[in-house]
């Protein structure tokens, strides 16, 4: 907003009457305002009544007769009436100007929030002008604007391990064991990505996953991470990646494209009212948060609806600034309903976007971009061009995202370790480099360790699998690069004998939360597939007297068939049972779907082939060699 008028000047009513006192020169008549004229004038002619108090007997210049004392005391009487006058006048004055500036204030209190810089647009929609916090207060759901616990982390590095709820959430139970374990090899926060887990209320309640938090479990949550030094910070997606709505028929209207449930429409109203009640349940229930990350990331299609294609005709095609626009909302929502509250958001979005226009947002005051990259090996000055221009940009903190799994496949089983601990190396790199960009300062590092591509996709490796990965990178962090003294601690802490990274393996049985679960899928991962190949597609003897024809027809010699029978049976057995064991180890982590899910895909394709054949040998025994079936 333009900046506020000038007050007039004004002189207080004390120096207009020292002005005017006998013997003073007269005031310039363009210093007061209408009514200053007219008390000059009448201070004037006070004056030449002092000279001349009998006006109707003596013409101007000529000597005034004897005066008495009566003739004094009207004198004075007449000097103290201006005087009175001019001062009464002075005061309405000044209180007159002083709520015109009070009302002025309230209207307009941080009028630049978000710059005042920008081009002037032919057609300004109102969606698209800059929100200030007070305005954003009012506009947003009814409740007082609170303000958050104050920590200072100016002189902190966060190191933030990322929990991915997304259809994958262990329980409670099992964070009890793992909190510590973070604290343990040097994470001092947790940013948490909820979804669907988040126990919505009202008609948010639909958003609701089947087994989500209960609103104890989110206190417990809190409690034990306050107990181990950790920072909690919820994530909420305001932009993309928000399938867990817009999949929803009563939200479908809110897509940007209507085939797509991937991103919000920013044109429409209701997108900020949704919005707005969804960050007002997260935020009320992490009182304790110092920030809240509000995703943006990946934001597909944006621009291909047709209410963003009409904002773009009439815009000189700027999704950048149809993307601030956006954001800007939202994070003038949160500034101003969470006194304190500091807001990150991914940086993928904002390195199209450029500097004049960054700056003229005006988010950089309240917001700070968290740079992400998951490959193994990438050069540090690749890194340094958006921190460079984040810096321009006005940004005052940066925040950087590595990743510890999850990013080396959507179906990916088990963590590959050497090409999580390059990823860690390489911002190290960029870490120690950060000395060269004075103007902003590195906050902090989220290990992400995403459990789906999107909401749609399957399953990448489970939480306690790539729990040696996160050790290897978090302590590689804390020691400036994977030394001996790393080694060691890892070894130490998760109770392995020796770890060989370009296997992805360790020695030892290990001794940290789902250790257990950890071991059974590393043989699942190597073993299963290739052992149920091997014997169904490699056996000489089940090609020879079992076949695919075979079992068809159902017809097979007892005699032939019992050479391999036992070996077969004696697969599935041990498969059998190591999957009974397993069940039991992540029922007791996870809840049922995520159970029935990870058995779908990485157990049932092979072990029910398996099945298949058991039951078709049994069935082709009990028939004791009889004709084929045609």
């Amino acid at each position: 907003m333009p900046p506020a008028p000038a007050a007039p000047r004004v002189l207080p009513a004390a120096s207009l009457a020292r002005l005017h006192l006998p013997g003073a020169p007269p005031v310039p008549a363009q210093l007061f305002p209408p009514w200053g004229a007219l008390a000059q004038r009448s201070l004037c002619q006070a004056s030449a009544l002092e000279t001349c108090p009998d006006i109707a007997s003596t013409r101007p210049g000529r000597s005034c007769p004897a005066m008495s004392f009566k003739r004094n005391q009207k004198l004075h009487l007449l000097r103290l009436a201006v005087l009175l006058v001019v001062a009464l006048a002075g005061i309405r004055f000044l209180f007159r100007d002083s709520f015109t500036l009070e009302l002025h204030k309230h209207i307009s209190k941080d009028s630049d929030f978000w710059g005042n810089g920008g081009d002037v647009l032919p057609e300004p929609d109102p969606r698209s002008q800059p929100l200030d916090p007070e305005a954003a207060q009012a506009a947003g759901p009814k409740q007082e604007a609170r303000k958050q616990l104050s920590k200072d982390f100016s002189a902190t590095e966060m190191r933030l391990v990322h929990l991915d709820l997304k259809g994958a959430a262990p329980k409670v139970s099992y964070l009890e064991q793992l909190f510590p374990l973070l604290s343990r090899l040097g994470a001092n926060g947790v940013l948490i990505e909820y979804e669907d887990m988040f126990p919505f209320k009202g008609e948010l309640g639909v958003l609701r996953a089947p087994y989500t938090y209960s609103e104890d479990d989110l206190e417990r949550i809190q409690q034990l991470a306050q107990l181990n030094q950790l920072e909690v910070v919820p994530l909420v997606q305001t932009f993309g990646h928000v399938e867990f709505i817009l999949k929803h028929d009563q939200y479908r209207h809110l897509r940007e494209v209507e085939r797509f449930p991937n991103s919000f429409n920013p044109h429409v109203p209701d997108t900020l009212v949704l919005l707005k009640s969804i960050l007002a349940q997260v935020m009320d229930k992490h009182r304790r948060a110092s920030w809240i990350h509000i995703g943006a990331d990946e934001v597909f299609h944006l621009g291909e609806g047709t209410d963003s294609k009409n904002w773009l005709n009439r815009n000189q095609g700027d999704v950048g600034r149809m993307y601030l626009n956006h954001i800007k909302e939202v994070v003038s929502f949160l500034v101003s309903q969470y006194r304190g509250l500091r807001v990150l958001l991914w940086d993928d979005m904002l390195r199209k976007i450029n500097v004049a226009t960054l700056q003229e947002s005006g988010i950089a005051k309240y917001a700070a971009p968290m740079v992400w990259y998951y490959a193994p090996d990438f050069e540090a000055e690749q890194i340094g061009s958006f921190i460079s221009k984040y810096a321009d940009s006005g940004f005052q903190t940066v925040w950087f995202a590595s990743a510890f799994k999850g990013t080396t496949g959507p179906a990916q089983q088990w963590t590959p370790l050497s090409n999580h601990l390059n990823n860690h190396l390489s911002w190290l790199k960029v870490i120690q480099a950060m000395p060269k960009f004075p103007a902003i300062k590195f906050q902090g590092i989220a290990l992400t360790g995403w459990q789906r591509y999107d909401h749609y996709s399957v399953l990448c490796e489970l939480l306690p699998v790539g729990i040696p990965s996160l050790a290897v990178c978090l302590q590689t962090l804390v020691n400036g690069g994977f030394t001996d003294a790393t080694k060691k601690k890892v070894l130490d802490v998760l109770g392995f004998q020796n770890i060989h990274l370009e296997k992805s393996t360790c020695d030892g049985g290990g001794g940290f939360p789902g250790s257990e679960i950890y071991r059974i899928v590393e043989q699942i991962n190597g073993h299963l597939r290739d052992s149920v190949v091997k014997i169904l597609e490699e056996e000489s003897a089940i090609k020879g007297w079992f076949s695919h024809y075979h079992r068809k027809h159902q017809f097979g010699n007892p005699r032939n068939m019992e050479s391999f029978g036992s070996k077969v049976l004696k697969v599935q057995e041990d498969w059998e049972n190591l999957v009974q064991t397993l069940r039991a180890h992540l029922e007791s982590i996870f809840f049922p779907d995520l159970v029935e899910e990870w058995m779908e895909e990485n157990i049932n394709p092979y072990l029910d082939r398996l099945r298949r054949f058991v039951k078709d040998y049994h069935e082709v025994i009990r028939l004791n060699a009889r004709p084929k079936v045609l």
